[in-house]
């Protein structure tokens, strides 16, 4: 029975705690002047920016990086069912983004941003380091080897037919098993608010456990 071949998929997972948070802001308002939007979302979009820069250092500091777009202004006319033309509404936007490693001091600073006029926290976006990203993976793909060489055993042993070795390894589906290559690992995350917008305690941002999983496909033959 030595030309018995055995293919199967391996997989391992792991979770870790998040290190990042990356969270979006957007400073917008509306008004029936251009130039009374931006006067009114400029000094908005200064002190958010203001806030952020105190925070900000790479090396240590509770927020590692962040961006903002310069300031954008449009107009939209209102829809009016008996068809008049009502005024131009203008608005004026700036969006930031920005990557906090101190969760405790992004709950602060949530609750600092929302009570600036215009300030909206779109959403938040949960990570691990790149450097703890890698080694995570790599021990994933490693054990995921691994799990695919133990199922492969298992099934020889429950035929009787002694030791299997390697013959061909792969990403999912490129043995010809069937399915597809490995979703990246992905971050989920909930949100909950501690308090109302104004006044309040900090919003509480709880990250849930990243989730790293691999899959690799594997054929054995007897040895």
């Amino acid at each position: 029975m030595n030309d018995v071949e055995i293919t199967v998929r391996g997989s391992h997972r792991v979770y870790a705690a998040s290190e990042r948070a990356t969270v979006a802001l957007t400073v917008a308002l509306e008004g029936p002047s251009p130039d009374s939007v931006y006067a009114d979302v400029a000094p908005s979009a200064r002190a958010l920016a203001d806030d952020v820069s105190g925070l900000h250092d790479p090396a240590a500091g509770a927020v590692t990086w962040w961006s903002s777009e310069r300031l954008a202004t449009w107009a939209t006319r209102p829809w009016h069912k008996e068809g008049e033309r009502p005024p131009l509404v203008h608005h004026a936007r700036v969006r930031f983004r920005v990557k906090f490693r101190d969760f405790a001091e992004l709950g602060r600073f949530t609750a600092r941003s929302i009570e600036i006029p215009g300030v909206d926290v779109d959403d938040t976006t949960w990570a691990l380091t790149e450097k703890r990203r890698e080694a995570l993976v790599a021990e994933v793909r490693t054990a995921a080897v691994r799990d695919a060489r133990a199922r492969a055993q298992a099934y020889a042993d429950a035929l009787g037919l002694g030791v299997v070795r390697p013959v061909a390894i792969a990403d999912p589906g490129m043995l010809g098993a069937g399915g597809t290559g490995d979703a990246p690992p992905q971050a989920r995350f909930a949100l909950a608010s501690a308090g109302g917008p104004a006044g309040g305690p900090p919003v509480s941002l709880t990250p849930e456990q990243i989730t790293i999983e691999q899959s690799v496909d594997a054929r054995f033959r007897l040895a």
